[in-house]
Order: structure tokens, then C-alpha cells, then sequence
């Protein structure tokens, strides 16, 4: 008991120096920061001081050490104020999540407490232009040359690529590998010689943040800097990493469902029409009613995923369940919050706009929302056979 204690008032303090930084470093710059599209170095200063980039690195390597469940409350929470935020600690903890999974002791060591502090800052680059949910299709080859490897290939829609000094990025080491996967290694590389970052990808939504494609031309990597120090065992360390991606975007969902209810709330109760807040029309209470419930109930997914991962439980099923529902839920409710707030939802004067925007992505990011489907359908027969 003594423990769980301790626990949950650790939790309590952490989320209240969240919702302090939220309040007082993010909300006041929002709007301005997302229609200008322009990347929040100050709001990363600050993110860097509250150990953000280490929320679940260990402490001995520098981390904060948080449980995954911890972890989704402060991505919840960062994602009613301004989804983009959350994407920027996310990749990145991805990243340094495979390195602490797989890693070797020393690649531990050197390159877990420089990723805790922010000193040093990436993502992780799996997409090509040819290649997204399929990621055994990719064509990035990495090719043994002396003390190391030579990697050529490109990478798109890499979150933090132009800001982010490291990736964690995917390759062939053996193309005619069968099965596909047993060819695919996991590499750290840091931008220099070799590794450059050709544009920026302009979006409909999730502005701030930077989006990128990745251009490796001779590019030569260490080979201490191959996850693990075993070639073929990438694609396992990128499955393994995408199940803390999906509770995050999961977590992200309920956050931009919760902002779009919040929004409706407090609009519903300004707003009159025929001599009464519209909040006491029938069709916009069971409109509300129905985001409340949706929200909730998303939450109660990603929590429950969460947990699972916590204890160390399998819990793809249980992940691919919470990002499917919650970031549905987010699409909904973004929509149900424009129809409530009528043509001001359609301004950029309200945030409504923003939230209509950017759920779209999270259907897609980390599995799209059919593959997780289909994740969900095969664990169900894989966990109840007749």
C-alpha cells in the first residue's frame, strides 16, 4: 500500500506541474504558434526543464521513469491544449524506448541520459514514399563496409525531422532475407555527413511540429550503432516500441475528443437561441450527452491498455483497441463540437477548427485504424480457440 501511495502522489504532483506549464507556457501561444505553422523552441526549452523527453527512461539512466499509465494521463492532458506538443516527446521516446528495450548495456549508457535531457533530440524513421503500413517493404539498405555500414535510402513523414539531431531508423541489411523481417535492422543515426534533410512537409493539421523527408546518400554509420548489436532484429524492436506509440496516440485521441466536449460545453452555455442557451435544446444535449459518453469510454480503453503494458503484459489487442475507439472518438467529436458551435466552428477565431483538423491524423499515425482492426480480429481468434 505504502508503495501504491507513493505512487499515486508522485502521479498527482507531476500532473499538476504539467497543467502549471500547460497554463502558463502553451495556452497564452497556441493559435498564434499553429496558424503560423512555427516550431515552439521556447515550449521544448521548457519541456526539456520538466524531463518530458525522459517520462518513461529509467531513472538510472537520467529518466523520470513513469508507468505507461502516468505517462498517458500527462499526454491527455498535453493534448487538450495543443496536440502537436505531444508528438514531439513521442516519437522521440519511441526512440529511445527501442534503445532501452534492446539496446546493449553501453549503448545504453552513452546514449540514454543525452536523450532524457534533450540534449540530444529525434524520432523514429520507419515511413518511405513507397512503404507505410507495410514496413517489411521498405528499401533502405544499410551495406557492411569495414568497422561499419554504408546506408542509402529515403525516409518521409518523419515527426522531429528537421529539429531532431538522431533517429532511430529502419533498414535492409539483408533485402532477400525470407521471411521479410529476419533482413530488417534497427540503426542510431545521428544527422552529418551523409544525412540530410531535403523538406519540410507541409499538412492539413498537426502544425508546430515538424514533419520531414530524410535523405541518407552514402551515409556511413558505426557499428555500435546497431540496436541491440545483432543484425535482423529490427522489426522486432520497432513492434515492441509501436505498442507505447499506439497508447500515446491513443492518449492524444482522448485529449482532442475531451478539447472538442470542453469547447461545446462552455459554447453551449453562451450561445442563445429562441430566448434560451442552446444548451437546453434537446438535440444539442444528446449531441453532448453522446461526445461525454464517447470520451469516457475512450479513456477507459487507453487506461486499461496502459496497465496492461505496465504490467508487462502482451497487449497489442488491448492498444489497437484504445487507438481505434479514442481516436474515432476524436473524428466525432471534433465534428460534433463544430455542428455546436454552428458557423464559429468554422472560424479560426475558435479552437474548434484546429481539433477538426488534426484528429484525422491520429486515425492514421502509429497502424492505421484498419490495420488495427485486423490486429484486433487475429488476437481474438489467437486467444480463444475452439
Amino acid at each position: 500500500m505504502t508503495v501504491t501511495s507513493e505512487q499515486d502522489e508522485q502521479e498527482i504532483l507531476i500532473l499538476e506541474a504539467i497543467d502549471r506549464f500547460l497554463d502558463r507556457d502553451v495556452k497564452p501561444y497556441v493559435m498564434e504558434l499553429e496558424h503560423n505553422d512555427t516550431y515552439p523552441e521556447e515550449i521544448v526549452e521548457k519541456m526539456k526543464e520538466l524531463g518530458l523527453f525522459g517520462s518513461v527512461i529509467a531513472e538510472e539512466y537520467g529518466g523520470l521513469g513513469l508507468s505507461c499509465l502516468t505517462y498517458a494521463k500527462i499526454v491527455e492532458r498535453v493534448a487538450i491544449v495543443w496536440m502537436s506538443l505531444s508528438g514531439i516527446f513521442n516519437s522521440h521516446l519511441i526512440m529511445a524506448s527501442a534503445v532501452q528495450r534492446a539496446g546493449t548495456e553501453e549503448q545504453k549508457q552513452k546514449w540514454l541520459p543525452k536523450f532524457a535531457s534533450g540534449e540530444i533530440r529525434g524520432g523514429l524513421a520507419l515511413t518511405e514514399p513507397n512503404c507505410g503500413t507495410d514496413l517489411q517493404a521498405i528499401r533502405t539498405r544499410a551495406i557492411k563496409q569495414g568497422d561499419g555500414y554504408v546506408v542509402n535510402g529515403t525516409k518521409t513523414w518523419i515527426s522531429n525531422g528537421i529539429h531532431g539531431t538522431c533517429f532511430a531508423v529502419m533498414v535492409k541489411t539483408e533485402p532477400d532475407a525470407a521471411p521479410r523481417h529476419k533482413g530488417i535492422s534497427l540503426f542510431l543515426i545521428e544527422k552529418g555527413e551523409g544525412f540530410q534533410v531535403s523538406r519540410k512537409l507541409e499538412k492539413l493539421g498537426y502544425k508546430g511540429i515538424d514533419s520531414a523527408e530524410l535523405i541518407f546518400d552514402e551515409c556511413y554509420v558505426p557499428q555500435e550503432n546497431l540496436i541491440g548489436g545483432v543484425e535482423g532484429q529490427g522489426f522486432k524492436h520497432v513492434m515492441g516500441g509501436l505498442e507505447l506509440g499506439r497508447i500515446n496516440v491513443a492518449a492524444r485521441g482522448v485529449g482532442v475528443a475531451q478539447a472538442a466536449l470542453d469547447e461545446a460545453v462552455k459554447y453551449s452555455q453562451q450561445r442563445q437561441t429562441f430566448g434560451k442557451p442552446i444548451c437546453e435544446h434537446q438535440a444539442i444535449q444528446i449531441n453532448m450527452a453522446d461526445m461525454a459518453t464517447r470520451t469516457e469510454a475512450a479513456r477507459l480503453l487507453t487506461h486499461q491498455a496502459a496497465n496492461a503494458f505496465d504490467k508487462g503484459e502482451r497487449c497489442d489487442m488491448e492498444a489497437g483497441m484504445a487507438k481505434l475507439f479514442a481516436t474515432e472518438a476524436a473524428v466525432t467529436n471534433s465534428m460534433d463540437s463544430m455542428r455546436v458551435h454552428g458557423g464559429y466552428g468554422y472560424s479560426k477565431e475558435f479552437p474548434v477548427e484546429r481539433f477538426y483538423r488534426d484528429a484525422p491524423l491520429l486515425t492514421i499515425g502509429e497502424g492505421t485504424n484498419e490495420l488495427q482492426r485486423i490486429i484486433i480480429a487475429r488476437q481474438l481468434i489467437q486467444r480463444n480457440p475452439i
